[in-house]
């Protein structure tokens, strides 16, 4: 069994595609190996997906690899070691990010540049429940704790969308149904295709005459979606 670092947080029939669609793309993963899998959400949110078969710990690995792993709660988080958490909220203090605990990354180990964390959110188009890579500091209360931060990695990510051309990312939507909606809003030339960052959450990937804002109005009215610009 593995929990993957993205969560199912949709219902009704939204919550079916999505599992649907979590299930064809842990068959694109581990669809080659003897292995045989069951998926399904934590109470938390967290997509769970259960192994059997000769290869159940390679395509454990595998998954973990791709997606993240959260680790199980009696396991804990080990000091210096890069984790993946979800974006759950923010404030003037930090980011606050789901590994399976509450993990706090202050304003000051952000790394992105100046301004406040609800700045940072909204020049970098980050939404909620996106996916990000940090560095676990220490248990409160060790001495020699360092402040959780973000990963060289993730920095690095968040940079390289900014020297792109621009990006309009979206949350609570499959990447199948951002692709359909782009295309019903007849933008379909506007773009060059979308990034899946998560298993609800994407990133449209905007060409070099595009512009950003331009396109999330075109299509907001068809997606219920939280949608931000990187720009």
């Amino acid at each position: 069994m593995v929990v993957l670092a993205t969560k199912c947080y949709v219902a009704g029939d939204a919550r079916d595609r999505a599992l649907d669609g979590m299930g064809s793309l842990v068959a694109n993963d581990v669809g080659d190996l003897h292995v045989d899998w069951q998926i399904g959400v934590r109470d938390d949110g967290f997509v769970q997906v259960d192994l059997t078969g000769d290869d159940a710990e390679v395509a454990r690995n595998v998954l973990a690899e791709t997606w993240g792993e959260i680790v199980a709660h009696d396991e804990g988080l080990t000091a210096g070691e890069t984790y993946v958490g979800t974006l759950e909220s923010w404030d003037e203090n930090g980011f606050v990010l789901d590994a399976g605990e509450e993990v706090v990354v202050p304003a000051a180990e952000l790394g992105l540049g100046v301004g406040s964390p609800e700045q940072v959110v909204e020049r970098f188009g980050l939404v909620q429940h996106l996916p990000m890579r940090f560095v676990y500091g220490g248990d409160i209360g060790d001495p020699d704790a360092e402040p959780n931060r973000l990963a060289d990695a993730e920095r690095d990510r968040l940079y390289d969308w900014q020297r792109e051309n621009g990006r309009v990312n979206v949350n609570s939507a499959t990447r199948g149904e951002v692709r359909a909606t782009v295309n019903r809003a007849g933008h379909a030339q506007d773009i060059v295709t979308v990034e899946r960052l998560g298993l609800l959450e994407q990133s449209i990937v905007c060409t070099e005459n595009t512009d950003p804002p331009g396109l999330l109005a075109a299509i907001g009215s068809y997606l219920p979606a939280e949608m931000r610009c990187v720009v």
